[in-house]
């Protein structure tokens, strides 16, 4: 496991080739949505299995080495490339977080909803202190939108629109190959991308994001309180107000 940490602190990523065993692979699949809308299901949280998936054993071993004891999970995101629903991302960073309400705190902003969510952009503080995984129900081949990762970007910070071109010419992109019930480990401030499938076929991933700290201003993490990661013995950091 030391060479994953030290791969997701070095180059913001790392890929766990068989994380998730295929019998518990089929048992998710009936969980899950049969028929995913418009690409996707968000708030996963709210569905209770996916919670304790999110704060099982399984997942927690992967994620508790890199942020600490106290970490939680904030946010359960389903994504499916079929035919029907097939699109393009271009190069981003995952700059938002779920709250449960708005409040006008500095260094929070800009504010927006999604599927009826209050979300905000938090300062880098707290986007260093998260942890994204996303388990692949599906191969993801180089033929079906896997996702692509600038390594070492997420070093630099919450970077505007027009510096992002200049680490595209400076660093050459990584392709993400995950195999069927394996998962990507990445952090939020990486830059990432992905193309449309070429292939007429799902590409399903569980994207399911962690922190360790806690929110300024009296804001409140959307999902972290119906966690049993909060639980006795566990510490998160403080976040300082910038």
């Amino acid at each position: 496991m030391s060479t994953v940490v030290n791969r997701v602190s070095t180059a913001g990523f790392a890929v766990l080739p068989d994380l998730i065993p295929l019998g518990e692979l089929a048992d998710l699949e009936r969980i899950l949505p049969q028929v995913v809308g418009d690409g996707g299901v968000r708030n996963l949280l709210d569905v209770p299995v996916m919670a304790d998936l999110a704060d099982g054993e399984r997942l927690r071993s992967a994620i508790l080495p890199i942020l600490g004891g106290g970490a939680f999970p904030v946010r359960a995101i389903l994504f499916d490339k079929t035919p029907a629903a097939n699109w393009k991302v271009s190069w981003h960073q995952d700059l938002t977080i779920a709250v449960t309400s708005r409040r006008d705190v500095p260094g929070y902003g800009p504010w927006s909803e999604k599927a009826g969510v209050v979300h905000v952009q938090p300062p880098r503080s707290v986007l260093e202190r998260m942890l994204a995984i996303r388990i692949h129900m599906d191969e993801s081949g180089p033929s079906n939108g896997p996702l692509r990762v600038l390594p070492c970007s997420h070093q630099a910070g919450k970077l505007r629109d027009e510096e992002i071109p200049k680490w595209r010419g400076r660093i050459a992109e990584e392709v993400c190959l995950v195999p069927r019930g394996g998962a990507l480990l990445m952090r939020p401030l990486l830059l990432h991308a992905s193309s449309p499938a070429e292939l007429s076929v799902h590409r399903r991933v569980v994207h399911i994001e962690y922190a360790n700290c806690d929110l300024a201003g009296g804001l409140e993490w959307r999902w972290a309180k119906r966690s049993g990661s909060r639980r006795s013995g566990t510490t998160r950091t403080k976040v300082p107000e910038r």
